[in-house]
């Protein structure tokens, strides 16, 4: 009988998944090498992407839990397997604390932990003082250095990037607490540090001068995550099985892994790394589903976008300036430094000559998931409903039935409820071909279509050009004129002939909207 495989989905522990015998991606050989080069690392990568297994797998390592790394390439390297005492700080337990004497509980919580595990006498005062006291306890008691870990140490602050003074009140209980690491320098042997984001005025950065940021690292940019040959080698078994469930070839199923889950490049050179949370949910689930966006959305990217005002339109293909990503999170000027941090846009090309980077959706799955919750979260749509149009809609398109797809998506437009803007704001912003020209774009990209908007041509820019699998739509968009002007603007400007030459159907679409009923009045398709 074939052997079960047990995945990691659902548990971070090192040791549960090396005793339970589940499949475990071997990236020791990294780790050993970022302890030896380094004391004090911070690591930042997008959430659920593996680094609270990264963060258990060094405690069990400094621990000298040698019997949990046979067989791993650390069991080789390592050959004196020492053990120090660990303070390990999971903070995303602090999220979602909206108080803050509940954040300062948490704080308590953990040390009051600690202190159980290594039989320290309770402590009295701050949370910083407590940490304090525990550092150079455990150091003088037993007579090693202590090693630190905090795990996504920005949790507690995130909740507050939209509430300036809370978030001043919340940076001042957790600088009281992280700038003991700066203090307790001389009691540690390795202290190591995740995120997403960068708060520069936290003494956790701005004092700590010997921190090394090996976020943007070619070396460890596969530290976290799984590369296509990780994928190819260790989960082998798992495409097979889903290929045959899908009753399709190997190879199918290995190109429809990467249009969904690979893309992400943490710099410049970074191989392709693939979700390894939606990855596991895969195979786990045997389905290919979306699960990094189900596993939830934070409200603090969608609200730094209506903040700034970000232009939908300008993210994909995105250049900016290397210098973009190392912007303190309390001083961004735009919700670039979130979008990438954060994982929905990663880095696609570079650009040496004028040092910037191409950003853009790492994958399908990023793509669709953020167009859905940019509907639901920008527009305040119901949960539930862009999904299901979203469907219809491409079931619609997919049979040739272009009439009904334009119907839908007047239906759609007209049942959105505007609750975000005010009645003046509405009236200004529908008087705008752009604002429908950002929904349009939107509904297309709800379900990975190629779709570019001002799509420059000899003899002007086209609105919208779609890439289907079976044909190509050239669309222009008119505020204040009819359908059949914006076709005739196609045909007077030759829009579509650059698409000809490509072989499949070429389906001219002209689009009228209308600002009193805010929604799609008219169109005119040609084929």
């Amino acid at each position: 009988m074939e052997k079960m495989r047990l995945y990691t989905a659902g548990t971070a522990d090192f040791e549960i998944i090396r005793q339970d015998g589940r499949i475990y991606i071997d990236k020791t050989d990294l780790i050993y090498r970022m302890v030896k080069e380094s004391r004090f690392v911070f690591l930042s990568r997008p959430r659920r992407f593996g680094k609270s297994l990264l963060c258990s797998t060094l405690k069990y390592y400094f621990q000298g839990r040698k019997d949990l790394f046979e067989g791993l390439a650390i069991g080789e390297l390592e050959k004196e397997w020492k053990q120090y005492p660990v303070l390990h700080f999971d903070m995303s337990t602090c999220k979602n604390k909206y108080e803050l004497q509940q954040i300062i509980d948490e704080l308590h919580s953990q040390l009051d932990d600690h202190e159980g595990k290594y039989r320290v006498a309770h402590t009295e005062g701050s949370p910083g003082t407590r940490f304090k006291k525990l550092i150079k306890g455990l150091h003088a008691s037993m007579g090693e250095k202590v090693v630190v870990v905090l795990d996504e140490y920005d949790a507690p602050l995130l909740d507050y990037l939209q509430k300036p003074d809370l978030l001043i009140e919340v940076r001042r209980i957790m600088q009281e607490f992280y700038q003991v690491v700066k203090a307790c320098d001389a009691d540690e042997q390795f202290v190591f540090i995740t995120g997403i984001t960068k708060f520069s005025q936290l003494s956790i950065f701005s004092t700590l001068n010997n921190l090394t940021n090996i976020s943007m690292d070619p070396v460890y940019s596969a530290l976290c995550g799984i590369t296509e040959n990780e994928l190819l080698t260790v989960f082998d078994p798992d495409i097979q099985m889903l290929a045959d469930r899908y009753h399709c070839p190997k190879e199918e199923m290995i190109d429809r892994l990467k249009l969904n889950y690979d893309g992400y490049h943490f710099c410049d050179g970074s191989e392709d790394i693939y979700n390894p949370y939606s990855l596991v949910n895969v195979f786990k689930s045997k389905s290919l589903d979306y699960f990094w966006f189900a596993s939830g959305t934070p409200t603090f990217l969608f609200d730094a976008m209506k903040r700034f005002k970000t232009n939908l339109l300008d993210l994909p293909q995105l250049q900016v300036p290397v210098t973009e990503f190392d912007v303190p999170t309390e001083g961004m000027t735009s919700a670039l430094p979130l979008l990438y941090q954060s994982g929905y846009l990663t880095i696609k090309g570079y650009d040496l000559l004028h040092n910037k980077f191409t950003l853009d959706f790492p994958n399908a799955e990023v793509k669709v998931g953020f167009m859905d919750n940019f509907l639901v979260s920008m527009m305040n749509l119901p949960n539930t409903g862009s999904r299901g149009f979203a469907d219809d809609f491409y079931a619609y398109l997919y049979t040739h039935r272009l009439d009904e797809a334009m119907k839908a998506m007047q239906s759609f437009f007209a049942a959105i409820p505007y609750l975000e803007f005010g009645e003046k704001e509405l009236d200004d912003i529908t008087k705008y071909e752009a604002y429908y020209q950002v929904l349009t774009y939107v509904v297309f990209s709800m379900f990975n279509c190629r779709t570019y908007t001002e799509v420059k041509s000899a003899r002007g820019r086209t609105d919208l050009v779609v890439f289907m699998p079976d044909a190509t739509y050239v669309m222009e968009l008119k505020m204040h004129g009819t359908a059949a002007e914006a076709l005739a603007q196609i045909d007077s400007k030759d829009y579509a002939i650059p698409y000809q030459a490509e072989g499949k159907p070429v389906v001219k679409v002209g689009m009228a909207f209308s600002q009193e009923t805010k929604t799609l009045k008219e169109w005119v398709v040609a084929r």
